[in-house]
């Protein structure tokens, strides 16, 4: 699992680094920097996808996700005796995003790129000025194991160093240029433990919803991103998943109630219900009760990811749902590493039950997004490659 989630120069967060432990619920005021730090695991998420650089591009580019803030807020700005004003520089201006795992650890600098003679029609695209993959908790030169300056790859084994490739394009990242690379297995493995990831941000419940809609059923151990084949995930678990399981979330969410999918060429959900004389199809079903649903489907998945991010998972539910959702994330935590970004209040006291549940509430202090009673000492060791 992330033991460490490192980020820089993002948006609100000028310098944030925090411990991560199996069940993580990430919570704030509005406007505290909770979807910022939900965008940059997603762009982080890019980089296996070598889809980093448009990524940027959709969020408006770089100098739209920069740290808009000054390099360094002095004590007299921190005290107001001095108006907050940016200062001479003194570091390049650069994106860091960064993580460690159980062995290894991983970031990746983005900047702008240098002037070009006779100019070209991209002088804003980012370019990746720096990744590194190295062993252990934190970086330090001594563990590295593969970097890559502007277009050179090397790999370091020791005191040998060997260079992979010295032409790599300022768009294209290591993963996608030497994860296959029979010397370097640790980029293979953390490109595909990072492709592993799995968002969920946001499930349609309106009448035209994909999930009301009958659909053709294939075996389906992951639910799609837009809830398009929950019938599919749902029949799936049934027969290679925990099925068992599923008739009891079910019963827990909606007690005497049974899950039924109809296949008559096309899949569809249906819900009996206690004193209806029909089951209840998809397109009948409150917006609460589908998403609960597809909430069911994603968290019982019979392929469990790595990582599972739910961003606001109690939109239109009831509160009384809420505690049969907790124990459902908490029994998915046995088997992922679960981030719950939630405003709900009795959602994350029903999920702080779990002993090893780290609630992490932002604030902002200074425009900048901060974990609100972070202490130096509770800040892991991390140290960005130069």
């Amino acid at each position: 699992m992330i033991k460490t989630l490192a980020i820089a120069n993002f948006r609100s967060i000028n310098n944030l680094v925090f411990p991560l432990s199996q069940l993580n619920v990430i919570t704030g005021a509005n406007g505290c920097g909770k979807s910022n730090l939900y965008k940059a695991l997603r762009l982080l998420a890019e980089t296996a996808q070598g889809n980093v650089i448009s990524a940027i591009a959709k969020e408006g580019g770089l100098e739209s996700v920069l740290w808009a803030g000054p390099e360094k807020i002095s004590r007299n700005m921190q005290r107001g005796e001095v108006p907050i004003q940016g200062t001479k520089r003194q570091n390049a201006i650069r994106l860091h995003l960064g993580f460690t795992e159980d062995d290894l650890g991983y970031s990746i600098s983005l900047g702008l790129p240098e002037p070009i003679p006779g100019g070209t029609a991209f002088a804003q695209d980012p370019e990746i000025k720096n990744e590194t993959i190295w062993a252990g908790e934190w970086y330090k030169p001594t563990r590295t194991l593969v970097e890559r300056k502007g277009p050179l790859i090397q790999v370091k084994d020791g005191h040998q160093t060997q260079v992979l490739t010295q032409h790599t394009p300022n768009y294209e990242g290591l993963f996608g240029q030497v994860a296959l690379h029979s010397d370097c297995p640790e980029v293979f493995r953390l490109r595909e433990i990072i492709r592993n990831w799995r968002f969920y941000d946001y499930f349609r419940t309106d009448q035209e919803a994909p999930a009301r809609k009958p659909q053709l059923g294939t075996r389906t151990p992951v639910l799609h991103h837009d809830g398009h084949d929950l019938a599919a995930a749902l029949q799936t678990i049934q027969e290679v998943g925990d099925a068992d399981l599923l008739a009891q979330t079910i019963h827990d969410a909606f007690p005497d109630s049974s899950l039924i999918i109809r296949k008559d060429g096309f899949f569809t959900v249906m819900l009996q219900q206690l004193g209806i004389l029909r089951p209840l199809a998809a397109q009948e079903l409150s917006d609460g009760t589908l998403r609960y649903l597809l909430l069911t489907a994603a968290l019982l998945t019979p392929r469990p990811p790595s990582l599972m991010i739910l961003n606001e998972p109690e939109n239109s539910l009831h509160s009384d749902l809420l505690p049969a959702l907790a124990r459902l994330i908490i029994n998915a935590s046995k088997h992922s590493q679960i981030w719950i970004i939630s405003h709900s209040k009795r959602l994350i006291n029903a999920l702080e039950q779990q002993s090893d549940c780290n609630t992490i509430e932002l604030e902002k202090v200074l425009g900048q997004t901060t974990i609100k009673g972070q202490r130096m000492l509770d800040t892991p060791a991390w140290y960005w490659p130069t």
